[in-house]
């Protein structure tokens, strides 16, 4: 699926490499909004790791596992937004800036969401990126650094309900 626009941008064709962003665009922005909470801070992460992929994709060596790539450099990225945070005492948030940042007014959309955060971000990332980017629990395995094993008992552990986690 990547194979041309991979090998085009390792060559430095950058119109294959924005073609190949566009393609994982959302994916990224799911990734990131979902470990970092913050559109903000989500957009920067995804930016960053665009650079970083931008300047290393000659050390990718398969180009099918390009997607998978990405969103590695990607949650290093959030990763490390998150261990800087966690140095910066952060200020309450008012009421207008959760207006502008609310999603549509739809039911369904905001009781996932809801779901979504209140989960421990091991398995708030596993849960994204096992539905919403629909990569296999292998996949998942190998993209965490994690056992097979451990993404599906953080995976069932996610769906079950809260007092069971």
């Amino acid at each position: 699926m990547y194979d041309a626009d991979v090998k085009a941008s390792q060559k430095g064709d950058q119109a294959a490499f924005s073609r190949l962003i566009e393609s994982n665009q959302q994916s990224m922005y799911r990734v990131a909004y979902a470990m970092l909470q913050n559109d903000s801070d989500a957009l920067d992460a995804i930016q960053e790791s665009i650079i970083k992929a931008y300047i290393s994709i000659n050390r990718l060596q398969k180009s099918e596992l390009f997607k998978t790539w990405l969103i590695r450099i990607l949650i290093n990225q959030c990763n490390y937004l998150l261990r800087q945070r966690k140095k910066v005492i952060p200020l309450e948030v008012t009421m207008t800036e959760r207006k502008t940042r609310a999603e549509p007014d739809i039911d369904t959309q905001l009781t996932v969401k809801v779901a979504l955060q209140k989960l421990d971000e091991q398995l708030r990332i596993i849960v994204v990126l096992f539905y919403y980017e629909d990569l296999s629990i292998k996949e998942i395995a190998r993209l965490s650094n994690l056992p097979v094993g451990t993404v599906k008992s953080r995976l069932n552990r996610a769906r079950s309900p809260p007092l069971y986690r």
